[in-house]
């Protein structure tokens, strides 16, 4: 198969087109400006146009090009970290915010999904975190212990249960996390651009950001065919961001990961894999994550790159990986491939920025970008609508958008401000 950067593999095969779209030609004003069109730029152009904002977005290639259209499609809480470090770092009060806005961030997306009728194979059977060896099962039991406190729906399985839910006798336990589940990721960032633009927003593809310039009341942000012209910018291009703001770019090792997929699988190996359709992955550091498609294709992936080299040797190594964990699949081949980049931080923690007058910005997912980028989207959008820490003027908001914009500013304006005084961002 040949090595293709712009390929999403089985996920573009299987996902409904996206909007009919068109590079920027001439001016465009607007009060928001919105750099990229993955799940954080597509969640805040949708939250900011519903609430009555004239937005713009301005997207390099097309509607999830990047990460957001190539991840393993598993909708998780929270972060990689543990819960209790949030609250250490960030005090009780805003750690316990951040804890229940990203515990509760799956629900959003599936939220999403439901009131724009979003066809993206959601699954909401939960995710299965799988347990490799002592170290794994140790890890799986503390942070099981840390969500129950917290009245988090996951539940830890022993051996058993999990070879039964798995379909392998590899694992020493899993934790099972009910919040959670799976969706086709192409379909569904294509499914919020759709949303975006029913809701007023336009979406300008094959349009790069060239410049940036601040004239003190407006942006002006360049294209090859065009500029927007705006008071207000969300950067939301995270691992592909590119020349403009490098310090985003600076702050995060691009970790590769690739997945390949079989052919639809027989009843008999669908039934004896994965039976509940849970997604999965493990706790090794360089993890394997495994789960189905909706026509019972077993996707299979790790860390990676399938280019040059890399390609013949991460295909050889995932065919040995996946025959190991299920010797009833020795002999199936894959029938797609496809690799995307991750924003990883040193901290496994996102970065909240003030990148200019008026510029905000989240960033490094750490591989947890569907949930995470959806709310943290939508956190965006609620700054851009209410009052800023700079005392802005808030664009025009309708009711009862307007009546939550203080709990909103208090909620998610503080505790941005918090992960990124804590991270040590840039303002």
């Amino acid at each position: 198969m040949k090595d293709d950067p712009r390929s999403h593999g089985l996920w573009e095969r299987s996902a409904p087109p996206p909007p009919v779209t068109a590079p920027l030609a001439g001016e465009m004003k607007a009060d928001v400006a919105i750099i990229g069109a993955g799940f954080t730029g597509l969640s805040a152009a949708l939250h900011l146009a519903e609430g009555g904002a004239k937005v713009v977005v301005l997207e390099a290639v097309e509607a999830g090009f990047g990460g957001s259209g190539r991840n393993v499609g598993l909708v998780n809480a929270g972060m990689w970290v543990m819960p209790d470090e949030l609250p250490a770092v960030l005090g009780d009060v805003y750690g316990a915010r951040l804890l229940d806005l990203l515990g509760n961030a799956p629900r959003a997306v599936f939220d999403l999904i439901d009131k724009h009728n979003i066809a993206c194979e959601a699954e909401r059977q939960g995710t299965l975190h799988c347990a490799v060896g002592k170290d794994g099962l140790a890890e799986i039991k503390e942070r099981a212990r840390q969500w129950q406190a917290r009245g988090a729906a996951v539940r830890l399985l022993d051996a058993g249960e999990t070879a039964r839910k798995v379909g392998t006798s590899a694992y020493t336990g899993s934790l099972l996390d009910e919040r959670a589940g799976t969706i086709q990721p192409l379909a569904y960032a294509r499914g919020l651009a759709h949303a975006t633009v029913r809701a007023g927003a336009t979406i300008y593809t094959s349009s790069p950001v060239m410049a940036a310039k601040d004239d003190g009341v407006l942006w002006r942000l360049t294209t090859p065919g065009g500029a927007v012209v705006a008071p207000k910018v969300i950067v939301a291009t995270n691992a592909y961001t590119t020349t403009l703001w490098p310090q985003l770019r600076a702050e995060l090792v691009h970790l590769p990961y690739f997945n390949m997929a079989t052919p639809p699988l027989s009843d008999n190996l669908r039934r004896s894999i994965l039976p509940e359709r849970q997604g999965a992955w493990d706790t090794k550091e360089i993890l394997s994550s495994f789960r189905f498609d909706k026509e019972g294709r077993f996707v299979f992936g790790s860390v990676g790159a399938l280019r040059g080299t890399g390609g013949p040797v991460h295909r050889g190594w995932g065919r040995r990986a996946m025959t190991k964990l299920f010797p009833q699949l020795k002999g199936i081949d894959f029938e797609s491939e496809w690799y995307g980049w991750i924003g990883m931080t040193a901290d496994n923690l996102p970065r909240f920025h003030r990148l200019g007058r008026n510029v905000i910005s989240f960033s490094g997912y750490n591989g947890r970008g569907i949930a995470p980028g959806t709310v943290f989207g939508c956190c965006l959008a609620d700054l851009m609508l209410g009052r800023t820490g700079d005392g802005d003027l808030p664009l025009p908001v309708s009711e009862p958008q307007a009546a939550s914009l203080r709990a909103a500013k208090e909620i998610y304006y503080e505790v941005g401000a918090q992960v990124a005084h804590a991270a040590g961002a840039h303002f």
